[in-house]
């Protein structure tokens, strides 16, 4: 032991000592400015405005700045095909040159999408839906129906869209819609043979209504006469008449 005091002391161990610490220092030096030669430290870039420009335009900024790019696409109606919508990262954000710019871009063709079923929905309920498959509320019209607003059909450049059918996303629809006032026209029931209360009834499901009563001969008993004429009376000519028509009737007992 009193020997390897003594080397500490002598100036070959404090020569030896010295060129260690030197070269491990020199090591250290060596690996840091080659790690930040290696990782281009101090060399970040800002990040070009890319949204607005078309995509080749877009792709030739990121070329000539040292960048690369990857593109997605998105289909929006109301864009021009081809336009850069959105850039990661954001136009402004300094990184390093080589780094990877994501561009989404406008694509040219409209994805089909599968027509949802929306008949019987109320016009509400079918705005919803078909804002939800990008798709787009046309014209309107209206027919006869018992209820308002209700959908009855949906048409695709003026043809019938059935649930299910692919068609271009972004499309406009037109709807055909119930005016909630019923048909205009009811069929003529025919009322002979009937009593006054079997024709009431009748006259009511068909939402007519029973007009004068004139009775033929003579009626005993009123509530079993029967009709037989009444006016208007179903023919070739005529059977279908507004809602509300007034039928007569002449009734007897023979």
């Amino acid at each position: 032991m009193s020997k390897f005091f003594a080397y500490l002391r002598t100036r070959e161990f404090r020569k030896n000592f010295l060129v260690a610490i030197v070269s491990l220092v020199s090591l250290l030096l060596i690996a840091f400015f080659s790690l930040r030669f290696y990782t281009n430290h101090g060399e970040a870039l800002p990040v070009p405005e890319l949204k607005g420009l078309m995509l080749e335009e877009a792709i030739q900024v990121l070329e000539s700045e040292g960048f690369q790019y990857q593109v997605d696409s998105v289909y929006q109606a109301d864009k021009k095909p081809g336009a850069v919508v959105e850039q990661d990262p954001d136009a402004g954000t300094r990184v390093k040159r080589n780094r990877v710019i994501y561009l989404t871009v406008i694509t040219r063709t409209a994805p089909d999408v599968g027509f949802p079923d929306i008949l019987n929905k109320t016009f509400l309920e079918v705005q919803a839906i078909i804002t939800n498959y990008g798709l787009k509320v046309g014209d309107t019209s209206y027919v006869s129906d018992i209820e308002r607003d209700r959908v009855l059909e949906a048409k695709f450049g003026g043809v019938t869209v059935k649930p299910g059918q692919e068609i271009p996303k972004g499309s406009r629809i037109d709807l055909v819609l119930g005016d909630g006032q019923g048909a205009s026209e009811v069929d003529l029931p025919d009322l002979t043979g009937l009593t006054i209360s079997e024709a009431l009834f009748m006259l009511k499901g068909a939402s007519l209504d029973l007009g004068d009563r004139v009775y033929e001969g003579s009626v005993l008993d009123s509530a079993k006469a029967k009709i037989i004429k009444q006016y208007p009376a179903v023919s070739d000519s005529l059977t279908k008449v507004s809602i509300g028509t007034k039928i007569d009737v002449v009734l007897s007992n023979q």
